[in-house]
């Protein structure tokens, strides 16, 4: 049997992922790990990581190792931050070239009694509170295993006035001077544009690849538009209301198109007064409450009809800021009904 169009697109900006990637790394003057976690934000860990490994990538990181295996042999390093218990050996015996950061002094012997002389990254706690070692089991885990990287993580890199990233940093530091030799990394996107101070020896960066703005000095190129397509374009007289609660009134006698994507598709609720779309040249604004697969526009002296395919307006920083989403989850809620298309 014949499959079914996939009712949405996701259009991808290969050049774009590519120029934020080389953006990053010139800033940081230091190797990249790519995050590409949670299936590359969404966009497809497979595809995102055959793009970044052309770049010259150095490698990659993912939470767990069931995406570990999703990605498989990337032809580079393998990162897996949320480390090693000892259910997870099977898969890190057949992933030989991944390295789980190392969180806690459990992981760290788990990971020494199943493979023993086998290299693993380190993460410090550094001020974030979430994952890591303390500073001072340091030295013990070095002794256990052989560590190729210490890792901390930046909990305020984002807030450029924000105290805690120079205390994370100075303590970053001071974890740097007790271990000559070893390799370290501390920046993420948002790190990244503090400057070289942070580089150390390789960063991490993640939101900024894929058009997120990590901090107000980035400027990331746009690399993913959502796509929908028009089920039924309506006139509405002035004075009726649509959608659910009846939220949008008509202002004058309108046309209105009711597209086929909605929260279900991960198009929050909170941006509905803020969400625009895009008719070739054409800015059109979304009206009503967003429902869970329908999303209606006001398209009054636009000649659209069904059938037609229009552009959600998905400039991550502007979104965001203006609905108070997240651009982690504007990225990573875009769900399965999309096909994803690189250009």
């Amino acid at each position: 049997m014949d499959a079914a169009p996939a009712p949405l697109r996701l259009r991808l900006d290969g050049a774009a992922l590519a120029a934020n990637l080389r953006q990053l790394a010139h800033l940081a003057g230091v190797p990249a790990y790519a995050a590409v976690k949670a299936d590359a934000y969404g966009l497809g860990a497979r595809p995102v990581a055959a793009r970044l490994a052309a770049e010259g990538v150095a490698g990659f990181a993912v939470a767990t190792w069931a995406e570990a295996l999703a990605l498989g042999d990337a032809g580079t390093a393998l990162l897996v931050l949320h480390g090693f218990t000892a259910d997870c050996a099977a898969a890190a015996a057949a992933l030989p070239a991944a390295r789980p950061v190392l969180n806690t002094g459990a992981q760290v012997a788990a990971w020494a009694d199943a493979f023993p002389g086998r290299a693993a990254d380190l993460m410090v706690e550094t001020g974030m509170n979430r994952l890591g070692v303390d500073a001072a089991d340091v030295a013990a885990a070095l002794a256990a295993v052989p560590v190729h990287t210490l890792h901390s993580h930046l909990a305020c890199a984002d807030e450029p006035s924000h105290p805690l990233t120079a205390l994370q940093l100075a303590r970053f530091r001071a974890v740097v001077a007790a271990t000559p030799g070893q390799r370290h990394a501390l920046a993420n996107s948002a790190g990244i544009h503090w400057g070289r101070d942070f580089s150390f020896s390789a960063v991490r960066p993640g939101l900024g690849l894929y058009g997120g703005r990590s901090h107000p000095d980035a400027t990331p190129h746009q690399v993913v538009t959502p796509e929908a397509r028009i089920l039924q374009v309506r006139t509405v007289p002035a004075g009726q209301a649509v959608g659910y609660g009846a939220t949008w009134t008509a202002p004058r006698d309108s046309r209105v198109a009711i597209l086929n994507i909605g929260y279900a598709d991960g198009i929050p609720r909170a941006v509905a007064p803020h969400l625009r779309l895009r008719a070739g040249s054409a800015t059109l604004p979304a009206v009503g409450l967003i429902s869970m697969d329908m999303i209606a526009a006001d398209v009054t002296g636009h000649d659209l009809t069904e059938g037609d395919w229009l552009a959600l307006d998905w400039r991550l920083p502007a979104l965001s800021a203006a609905s108070g989403v997240s651009q982690y989850e504007l990225l990573t809620r875009l769900g399965p009904r999309f096909e994803r298309i690189w250009g």
